[in-house]
């Protein structure tokens, strides 16, 4: 019969004897091609409860690979993958990715034109029309690289703010300084509540404005155990699709999107 001493001594060893076999098995995965650690940059409107679902269970299959993950918009999304700093970009751009990059489908972001119930077009009532929109600030998401450069999706006002913070640019939709497009899932609680509301741009297509997403890496450097692994868990989440979305940063040079 063990002592109360032994009896943690066992537990102890126990313990240890679980890590050593993770290590072994991790050891076994390196030797297999396993990445040492997955580095991957995120298109800021890609909707969050998606990655964290992804990233939760990446955890769960591979407990000692270190996760780097970044947050950009536009052309800023597939230059950390352009310097060599990331494995691997989830971007909502394609025209801004290069010849000599790989890209596979995810899933489709919605988004819509919101602004404050206190700003002169939130009581337009109808489809409003494009001079109308143009009468009004548009609040723009920008990025601050270069790929990007002379791009522009769903930009309808010459009357810009240029923001390349998501989380700022939710803001001051809110406090009426602007009308903009917004991922619908980032701004449902918004409708609920009546702190913003949708409005409809008259030459809008017929289906709404939506952001594809994609999986982008080197041709020459396709992705890795790890990395495969997490496109494949992305692909398997298309309905989470509207579910809130990620810290957004600041920036500087002016890339547009609604």
């Amino acid at each position: 019969m063990l002592t109360p001493h032994g009896q943690v001594l066992i537990a102890h060893a126990r313990t240890v004897v679980g890590d050593v076999d993770l290590l072994k098995a991790q050891a076994r995965r390196l030797a297999g091609g396993l990445e040492p650690e997955l580095s991957i940059v995120v298109e800021v409107m890609f909707p969050m409860a998606t990655l964290t679902a992804a990233v939760t269970a990446f955890h769960g299959a591979f407990p000692l690979t270190p996760l780097r993950l970044y947050v950009e918009a536009l052309g800023a999304v597939i230059q950390p993958v352009v310097d060599g700093r990331c494995a691997l970009a989830i971007s909502g751009e394609l025209a801004f990715v290069p010849a000599q990059f790989s890209k596979e489908p995810l899933l489709q972001v919605p988004l819509v034109q919101v602004t404050s119930p206190r700003h002169p077009l939130a009581s337009y009532g109808r489809p409003i029309p494009t001079r109308e929109l143009a009468k009004h600030i548009q609040l723009v998401l920008t990025d601050r690289s270069t790929l990007s450069k002379g791009k522009e999706f769903g930009v309808l006002s010459p009357r810009t703010w240029r923001l390349a913070d998501l989380g700022a640019k939710h803001a001051f939709l809110r406090a009426g300084l602007g009308w903009g497009g917004m991922p619908a899932d980032l701004v449902e609680s918004d409708l609920k509540r009546g702190t913003l509301v949708k409005i409809v741009a008259a030459d809008a297509p017929p289906k709404g404005f939506v952001l594809p997403m994609h999986a982008v890496y080197r041709t020459e450097s396709p992705p890795g155990i790890a990395a495969r692994w997490f496109i494949d868990r992305l692909k398997q989440e298309p309905e989470a699709a509207t579910s809130p979305t990620p810290h957004r940063r600041r920036n500087s040079k002016a890339r547009q999107r609604i």
